[in-house]
């Protein structure tokens, strides 16, 4: 049964990379949860998507010139102001806390393809280890060479390769890597590119599959997880 990832949670009602949209993303039986992670001035490891914080907090500047202090003082659910109350920009500590002790899987994407935050994937490894989840994460970049530097720290986690290319014998490479999956835009996925990576034994967890008619064609496809931002809806078509 193809697996369902919330992509930063339950991010198509709820504040994306909240921990409201992780809790919801949990509650209505998601099987793992997506989320991004970056560096602030003092290094403190914090769950946002953008390299900004302008779109999701209304505030302005790069998420690397705050301070966590200064950073927690934004609302991270402005998109949905006056709605769901104040949610702050979450730490990956305040994430790992949280699910410990629970059954699901965190995807935790580098955001490393713009500003490469070196020293990142120690501070992440560090975290897993303290919480006990390296059996529950799978770790993914767009910055493959950040994917390299974490395997040298932590060769034994799950990794993908995160990619939104049509990338030729993708398959091949990511094997050639080391690394157990393949993260493509849905969109990319023809009959052929899948045979090719499903070859070398490589999983294909894809994103962000938000219709009933993408899902079902990924289900037939024989796809290993679908990340999306309505994670009830992938658990309506699954159910189906």
């Amino acid at each position: 049964m193809i697996k369902n990832f919330a992509h930063r949670g339950f991010s198509g009602k709820y504040p994306e990379n909240t921990m409201l949209a992780f809790e919801k993303a949990i509650e209505i039986g998601a099987d793992g949860v997506e989320l991004d992670v970056q560096l602030t001035k003092d290094e403190q490891v914090v769950i946002i998507h953008d390299e900004t914080v302008n779109r999701t907090t209304g505030g302005e500047g790069r998420v690397q010139d705050y301070t966590y202090e200064e950073l927690s003082k934004l609302d991270a659910s402005y998109i949905y102001t006056g709605k769901y109350g104040i949610n702050k920009i979450p730490t990956l500590r305040e994430y790992c806390e949280f699910v410990k002790d629970k059954d699901i899987v965190t995807n935790i994407e580098l955001k490393t393809g713009i500003f490469e935050y070196l020293g990142i994937e120690e501070k992440v490894w560090d975290l897993i280890k303290e919480y006990k989840l390296e059996e529950k994460v799978i770790i993914s970049s767009f910055n493959h060479f950040s994917i390299l530097r974490m395997k040298k720290i932590a060769p034994n986690l799950k990794y993908g390769l995160l990619s939104e290319t049509w990338l030729i014998d993708a398959g091949k490479y990511t094997h050639n890597m080391g690394v157990q999956c393949y993260h493509p835009l849905f969109r990319n996925l023809t009959n052929e590119v899948v045979k090719e990576i499903k070859q070398y034994g490589i999983e294909i967890n894809t994103y962000t599959v938000n219709t009933e008619e993408d899902v079902r064609n990924l289900i037939n496809k024989g796809i290993d997880i679908v990340i999306g931002n309505f994670p009830d809806m992938v658990n309506k078509v699954r159910q189906a």
